[in-house]
């Protein structure tokens, strides 16, 4: 009977909690609410080190503030959720740590397709952003899987960053949209000194990141302001906002605090993009 007590407690704690963030939600959306977030997250490793726990667990907690937030940005509705979850650079970290982040990677993938997960409940499209090429066989058919899982989903869109850089983004589209530009030359019969030049709408439609629009939030954890060769192409006219929060200890107040920043400055970065 106690149980039974204990449980409808939780419950019905739960709900009032749900309730009082879907009111402030629909306060919130009162003003413009942006679009695309995306983040950087920084502190997993600072975070295990502060509370005396392995690497692992750190990057374990940073997934569940990853899963809450998603959660939160459907229900703000945000269409576009972007994460830089691990760089080419991370790759010279020692390969036991590189192993184990892979390993928690391919966990966690493989959690997203399951029944319960947030993923499927909240109808999450995934996309893995980056040279694919690069992660180790598993995690890459694994990634592949998600994607084609996730396809027909519509609600939010949540693009993840794996074996990513920005100036190796911008390198593959250039290269990609010199070799489009020569073969349709070749094809036309047109001598190879006849072709176009280069313009900026060929290179953007080669990107990694062509299958979403530009971020207008962007978030860095720890304090940090740097973008770490994250996005450079596409934050130019977008909000940086740096909570000194570690990433596994972000949470509802920083995504409220970070709309209301962009609802702050949001008809300067109207007219910006309106004279772009």
């Amino acid at each position: 009977m106690e149980n039974k007590t204990d449980t409808l407690a939780v419950r019905l704690f739960g709900s009032s909690i749900s309730y009082m963030r879907k009111s402030l939600f629909r306060i919130l959306s009162v003003g413009p609410i942006p679009n695309h977030i995306a983040f950087i997250l920084d502190g997993n490793r600072r975070y295990a080190k502060k509370r005396n726990l392995n690497e692992g667990m750190g990057y374990r907690a940073g997934f569940l503030s990853l899963m809450t937030l998603c959660k939160y940005c459907c229900e703000l509705g945000v269409k576009y959720v972007t994460i830089y979850a691990f760089s080419i650079d991370n790759f010279k970290r020692k390969p036991h740590e590189v192993d184990a982040v892979m390993d928690l990677m391919l966990e966690k993938i493989q959690g997203m397709l399951k029944e319960e997960s947030i993923v499927s409940q909240y109808g999450v499209r995934v996309y893995f952003i980056g040279n694919l090429e690069l992660l180790n066989e598993h995690v890459r058919q694994a990634a592949v899987k998600a994607m084609e899982a996730t396809s027909n989903n519509d609600k939010i869109v949540l693009l993840i960053c794996v074996a990513y850089t920005s100036t190796d983004e911008i390198v593959h589209a250039a290269r990609e949209s010199c070799e489009a530009k020569r073969a349709r030359v070749r094809s036309s019969g047109a001598r190879e000194g006849n072709e176009e030049e280069l313009k900026v709408v060929d290179i953007e439609r080669h990107m990694y990141m062509g299958v979403a629009p530009d971020p207008d939030i962007l978030v860095r954890t720890s304090g940090e302001t740097r973008l770490s060769n994250f996005l450079l192409w596409q934050t130019s006219n977008c909000v940086l906002y740096s909570p000194r929060a570690l990433w596994p200890e972000i949470g509802l107040r920083h995504l409220v605090w970070a709309v209301l920043n962009y609802q702050r400055v949001f008809p300067l970065l109207e007219r910006r993009r309106k004279q772009m």
